[in-house]
């Protein structure tokens, strides 16, 4: 069975480490708030303005005036900071966030994404993914392995309009977590119950596999 939404996240907040600045993009990437590991302390970084953000609010303490950059009530922690979307940025392309987390609709073997636009579908904007992929030294997607008609998302080649080129290196998907190295995808670990044979079969780019993969834990 392939991992759900909240699965996901847990496994990507296994790749924070104490003392980073953290951006989570919309969707999936939001849930890693809410896994992050004992001890780790990290600031995480909304681009609407906010630093320090905190769990998802329960109903006792939702504000609707504290959101995130995709709309959505969050919680601040101790010692967070608000101040304006231009200063957020400045942050962002002046390379002071350690990790981003975000979603896509494809990424490639060079370690190109696809990620805010689909071709004849109405569309908000870019957003902010141009400047963060831009900017951020550590990049983790977080995406279904294929999409709803069973097309993989792992490409050879982006064939949506591209957010950025070259610059991811993990990929956390339903199926697997991945590296990209020297034109191809690396399998690392597999979810539990998924065989490398279904993730052949789903992964469209080349797919190197590894003789020490491992599959995923959860407790």
């Amino acid at each position: 069975m392939s991992l759900s939404r909240e699965q996901m996240a847990s496994r990507v907040a296994r790749e924070l480490k104490d003392g980073y600045y953290v951006n989570l993009g919309i969707g999936i990437p939001t849930l890693v708030a809410n896994y992050i590991p004992q001890g780790v302390e990290v600031m995480l970084q909304s681009e609407n303005g906010l630093l320090g953000m905190g769990p998802f609010p329960t109903e006792e303490t939702i504000d609707a005036d504290m959101i995130n950059a995709g709309k959505q009530t969050v919680t601040a922690i101790t010692g967070a900071s608000i101040f304006s979307s231009a200063e957020s940025f400045a942050m962002i392309r002046g390379g002071h966030v350690d990790l981003t987390v975000l979603g896509a609709f494809e990424v490639d073997v060079n370690g190109d994404i696809a990620s805010w636009m689909i071709p004849g579908k109405l569309i908000k904007g870019m957003g902010g993914a141009m400047d963060l992929v831009a900017s951020a030294e550590n990049i983790i997607v977080i995406m279904t392995h294929a999409d709803k008609h069973g097309n993989s998302k792992l490409l050879e080649k982006c064939t949506l309009p591209l957010t950025g080129a070259g610059c991811i290196k993990q990929i956390m998907t339903d199926l697997a977590w991945l590296t990209v190295e020297d034109g191809a995808f690396v399998l690392r670990e597999t979810a539990p119950g998924i065989s490398i044979d279904e993730i052949r079969a789903k992964t469209a780019g080349k797919l190197i596999v590894p003789d020490d993969v491992r599959e995923m834990t959860f407790s």
